[in-house]
């Protein structure tokens, strides 16, 4: 019995309870003024039924109004007698509750949707953090970032459409045990013409959640050809194929907008019925229920107006379930993605790394990427405070070894010991907050040097003379002395307003500014023109011994000076040897030596 319950609840309440998840006891406080709302709403609409009677000068008396006597029956309980001016009091009285109901109800739902929309938001970044590196190099970036942006916008705007259908629904139900209070034939009856008009929006409800699914999926296509037009611009410009990718981000651009064009039509097909086929129902039971059923006019008309709210209440629900609906795909997508990070999720130790204090180790280690071995049988000691080089041809397992070595990658097989420690023990953040990385492409946030070189930290005196040591040790303070704003200089984005061997110095003191035990550099001058090769190299030089530098290159010159220089090959390691001895142990290298003139 509780397995089926739980599979109903699953099957046809899947939404609730996803924002359930979310939310918790919060949605049952929601639920509870939105009932207080109708509730105060019903008892004020009762109290025009004397009036109308007075109107009609049959005396105010509480005959006519059927079960909803009782109000009047609690009016004379309390010693006010039943009159115009006690009737219009109470029902003041009534509109005013029901006024603070519907302020608190109405504002409390902004607060849970800015509740729910912020856990969303946090967790989905929690997620993100968390996914292991592996998963991350082969994951869909548009995804990714329609998902963090566009799509988690689309979910607030699912959760407020689909909490104003639930406070509508709610006011329906509300409105409708009134109405049967009063009358029930009459109430059956449109309930009856009510049910049939959802043939209609059943079906438009189906085509829209399609289109939704549809306009989803176009967008995560469109995100990330954007993201590649914009990183590949200079490329596409220069040999005359911008207009031809453009092509494929004019396609996707039709079928995001066609979607988006399906979903207005079917929108615009529900706002222009609902009010014809509300008036024609309500038109065509009074007219059934006085004429043919010999039915009371007088509680026709009470019962008439809770049944005018509770009509209302519902097409207002079903515009705003087709509104959701219009937004769904994007629930789904948010759902399935944060399933996604989970499953991918990076474990973890449980101990701290603490500093680092003599060597790292990799004993037998293998990696690959699903069926593409990358790495075989390595074994490697790499000792506090010695620089070792990494070199061999592209796709010979250099930056993959590197990026083990910086605990991004876990090995398939094999140890990786820290300080005799083993990494699976470890928390891999406590080791990696010891660790530089300075890549090809330089690090560049689109904010001032001073944030950019000390993250962001709070611009104290301790931390403005840690900033001027960074940039001193990376040869770029002399070049910030020159600028107007020295320090305070913005960059633009990606760094647009330095050169790429000054990016690469800003990439290179903010590594310095840190405390840091290791640095990698990978690539880090292979960009770079001779000169400023030159000096960064003399940098590099001036901080050997003071870390412990992991260098990939394909420009051997930077290495020269390396204590350890490993040739790899195939993802193996070939030989570790100094620079002099690994060109007379290696005719590879040697070449490759030879070819670079060096």
């Amino acid at each position: 019995m509780k397995q089926k319950l739980k599979s109903f609840i699953a099957k046809h309440f899947s939404d609730f309870t996803y924002f359930y998840r979310y939310l918790g006891y919060r949605i049952f406080i929601a639920v509870a003024l939105s009932i207080g709302v109708g509730v105060l709403d019903g008892f004020g609409l009762a109290m025009f039924l004397p009036l109308l009677q007075m109107v009609g000068e049959e005396g105010a008396s509480a005959e006519g109004m059927g079960n909803l006597r009782f109000l009047v029956d609690g009016m004379e309980a309390m010693g006010i007698p039943l009159s115009m001016f006690s009737a219009l009091g109470f029902m003041v009285f009534f509109f005013i509750m029901k006024g603070v109901f519907k302020y608190y109800s109405t504002f409390y739902r902004i607060v849970l949707m800015q509740f729910f929309v912020r856990k969303l938001r946090l967790n989905t970044l929690k997620g993100i953090n968390q996914i292991n590196f592996n998963y991350f190099v082969t994951a869909d970036v548009g995804r990714i970032q329609n998902t963090m942006t566009g799509e988690v916008d689309r979910v607030a705007r699912a959760f407020a459409n689909y909490f104003g259908a639930f406070q509508q629904m709610v006011l329906v139900v509300v409105y409708l045990l009134f109405a049967i209070y009063v009358d029930a034939q009459f109430a059956l009856l449109v309930a009856l013409g009510g049910g049939l008009t959802n043939i209609l929006y059943n079906t438009i409800y189906k085509r829209t959640k399609g289109e939704s699914k549809r306009f989803t999926k176009g967008s995560h296509e469109y995100q990330g050809q954007v993201i590649q037009h914009i990183g590949h611009f200079k490329y596409l410009k220069a040999t005359a194929l911008v207009n031809a990718f453009g092509e494929q981000l004019k396609s996707s651009i039709q079928k995001i907008e066609h979607a988006r064009r399906m979903i207005g039509k079917y929108s615009a097909i529900l706002q222009s019925a609902r009010e014809p086929m509300l008036i024609g129902v309500v038109a065509a039971v009074i007219i059934l229920q006085t004429q043919i059923l010999g039915g009371s006019l007088g509680v026709i008309l009470i019962s008439l107006l809770f049944f005018y709210r509770a009509l209302t209440a519902l097409t207002q629900m079903q515009t705003l379930w087709n509104k959701y609906l219009e937004v769904s795909g994007s629930m789904e997508n948010v759902t399935s993605f944060q399933a996604e990070l989970k499953a991918h999720k990076g474990e973890d130790g449980t101990q701290d790394f603490g500093v680092f204090e003599s060597a790292l180790q990799l004993k037998d280690v293998s990696f690959a990427y699903g069926d593409e071995q990358i790495l075989q049988n390595i074994t490697l000691h790499i000792e506090k405070n010695k620089t070792y080089a990494f070199v061999g041809e592209s796709g010979s397992g250099k930056t993959t070894l590197v990026n083990v070595l910086a605990g991004l990658l876990k090995p398939a097989e094999g140890t990786f010991l820290l300080d005799e420690k083993d990494s699976k023990e470890l928390k891999i953040a406590s080791y990696q907050a010891r660790i530089g990385y300075i890549t090809q492409e330089p690090v560049v946030f689109n904010d001032s040097i001073f944030a950019n070189v000390s993250f962001f930290a709070e611009a104290t005196a301790e931390n403005r003379a840690r900033f001027e040591q960074a940039c001193r040790q990376a040869a770029i303070w002399d070049y910030i002395q020159t600028l107007p704003n020295k320090e305070n200089t913005q960059l633009g984005n990606n760094g647009i307003n330095l050169s790429g061997g000054q990016k690469q110095r800003i990439s290179i003191a903010r590594e310095l500014y840190k405390d840091i035990d290791i640095l990698i550099m990978d690539e880090a001058t292979s960009a770079l023109d001779t000169e400023t090769e030159k000096i960064i190299q003399d940098q590099i030089e001036a901080i050997k011994g003071q870390y412990t530098l992991l260098i990939v290159a394909h420009r051997l010159s930077t290495v020269r000076t390396a204590d350890e220089v490993i040739f790899m090959r195939q993802g193996e390691i070939v030989e570790q040897a100094t620079f002099a001895q690994l060109i007379n142990k290696v005719p590879e290298f040697k070449k490759m030596v030879e070819l670079q003139e060096i």
